[in-house]
């Protein structure tokens, strides 16, 4: 007779074994799981598409993955800073992120806003220049926006060189890129130096007088580039209604031609340093080479900074005997031959 008394005891063994590996998967698993949906939260966004916010924030030349994950954290645009670490170094992204200055949403997962580092999307402040303002009044619009250092970037206007042809002629001091400064719509880096700055202004010009073949058309009307800006400045700050400009610009022509003053209140306003909205006989007598009451030809340099229709108009003024103009009510102007004329057109119109 047989005896198996140990097989049940060595069944009881396995199965106890394969409950202890089940056990340890599902417990291995149930981990795994855990871990993967807290990964998932931590890489989620700090807020919703609703009650998100945007930072700029600045991110240091040569910041490790870890300082870049506190300063996120800090900032609160990133749930933990060791997953932004360890999802960058996964991603094998860590060495990739760019140093600059970001506008960077609550609502962009980390992964996203990683993406926006290794791409060096900067961020961006839009800013329009308008027609006719001089370089103090872009130094302070520029200021205001918080894009430059007011003192620094009129320390750059007037003392920097800038590798451009058109400023071979241009005055010594704080007026030099008086004129030159194009005003348009502009899209700079926030965290660009004042010296980028003009410098894109400066080349956003040089492609405008190329398009518009303003040298050669400066020259073919006895001018230098430089006269040209000039008087397509005195034009800006003249004429509201595109038409007229070369209208004016033909008058400006005139009076050059036969050695009379400009006589054009701008200039004055602009040697007052102030835009007076009247000016007084006393403000005639000021003391300054861009007083054209007082002076002869053309002033020194541009006054304003001339956009496109008025450059236009420098170099292709109407051909008129206009010698004067008087400004309405509406904004336009009435023009006149003689003086005779144009004292009835004060008359009428300056009441």
């Amino acid at each position: 007779m047989r005896f198996s008394g140990s097989k049940p005891k060595n069944k009881s063994k396995a199965n106890k074994v394969v409950v202890l590996y089940r056990y340890a998967v599902l417990s291995l698993a149930g981990t795994f799981c855990l871990a993967f949906f807290f990964v998932l939260v931590m890489l989620s966004p700090v807020s919703s598409k609703d009650e998100s916010k945007e930072i700029v924030v600045a991110i240091p030349q040569q910041a490790t993955a870890g300082m870049v994950g506190e300063i996120l954290k800090k900032e609160g645009l990133v749930r933990s800073s060791l997953a932004f670490r360890l999802y960058t170094r996964w991603k094998s992204m860590d060495s990739g992120i760019k140093a600059g200055q970001y506008r960077l949403s609550s609502a962009l997962s980390t992964p996203q806003i990683i993406m926006e580092l290794v791409d060096g999307r900067l961020a961006v402040q839009s800013i329009t220049i308008p027609e006719g303002l001089n370089t103090a009044q872009v130094a302070d619009l520029l200021a205001a926006k918080g894009l430059v250092n007011r003192e620094k970037f009129i320390s750059v206007v007037a003392n920097q060189e800038f590798p451009y042809s058109f400023l071979s002629r241009a005055p010594e001091g704080d007026k030099r890129l008086e004129g030159y400064l194009f005003p348009d719509t502009y899209n700079f880096n926030i965290g660009d130096s004042e010296s980028a700055i003009v410098e894109t202004m400066l080349k956003r010009f040089q492609r405008e007088i190329d398009e518009l073949g303003f040298a050669a058309l400066a020259e073919r009307n006895g001018m230098t580039l430089h006269q040209a800006v000039t008087i397509a400045s005195l034009v800006e700050r003249e004429a509201k209604a595109d038409e007229e400009r070369p209208l004016i610009a033909g008058v400006i022509y005139n009076r050059l031609k036969i050695s009379m003053p400009l006589q054009i209140d701008a200039t004055i306003q602009y040697a007052l340093g102030e835009n007076k909205p009247e000016i007084y006989y006393k403000d005639l007598e000021v003391d300054s080479p861009y007083n054209t009451y007082k002076n002869y030809g053309l002033p020194p340099g541009p006054i304003a900074m001339p956009g496109r229709p008025s450059l236009l108009a420098a170099v292709n003024p109407a051909d008129t005997d206009y010698l004067y103009y008087v400004a309405k009510p509406d904004g336009y102007h009435a023009f006149a031959t003689t003086l005779a004329q144009h004292n009835v057109n004060k008359e009428m119109y300056q009441r």
